[in-house]
């Protein structure tokens, strides 16, 4: 998805989102005796940083506002481009966070290779220990990856961890719980 075709829809409502600020910021900042100009225009948009994480900004040119952009349940809003998905069955003996040797030629061909500027890794893990037991155990397994690429020059810009949190399949069977131990590699361009 470019970020032009994203921010179409929300080109319409910026002006019209433009004047209502405006029109409500003059009276009531006239009413507290500061000066107003009324060239002075709020523009509400949304920003993409480079790592793909939307943010809302309302900026009049000289002085602004910005905040990440949020889900209801308070994951932000990001456009991530996903380049790798490794089960953690291919990389890791159960319950260990010790890379294979075969694990470990992978992941440093995938570095080499990926043609990116830099690299987000986040750790996952199915539902069979608790939530604290999985979050250190998704934990150790992102950095162990972003430890292989540290080690060939590849640049990381964070690990992240998330236990059994965002399960891609159901845990419910022995075929969801695979795909959800699993290392996402994360390529910013």
């Amino acid at each position: 998805m470019t970020i032009t075709r994203f921010l179409k829809p929300i080109a319409a409502l910026t002006a019209v989102a433009a004047v209502a600020v405006s029109s409500l910021a003059a009276p009531a900042m006239a009413q507290s005796g500061q000066q107003v100009s009324r060239d002075e225009r709020y523009i509400p948009t949304i920003w993409i940083d480079p790592d793909g994480c939307e943010h809302w900004v309302m900026d009049d040119g000289a002085e602004g506002y910005m905040d990440a952009r949020k889900t209801r349940d308070g994951r932000p809003v990001c456009h991530r481009n996903v380049c790798g998905v490794v089960p953690t069955d291919q990389l890791f003996a159960t319950d260990k966070s010790a890379i294979s040797a075969s694990g470990r030629k992978y992941l440093e061909s995938f570095f080499r290779n990926a043609q990116a500027r830099a690299f987000i890794i986040t750790g996952h893990t199915d539902s069979r220990a608790s939530d604290e037991y999985n979050m250190r155990l998704s934990k150790r397994r992102a950095e162990a990856v972003a430890s292989v690429a540290s080690s060939i020059g590849a640049n990381v810009l964070s690990v992240n961890w998330y236990g059994e949190r965002q399960p891609r399949a159901t845990n419910g069977t022995a075929a969801g719980m695979a795909q959800n131990r699993r290392v996402e590699i994360i390529c910013v361009k």
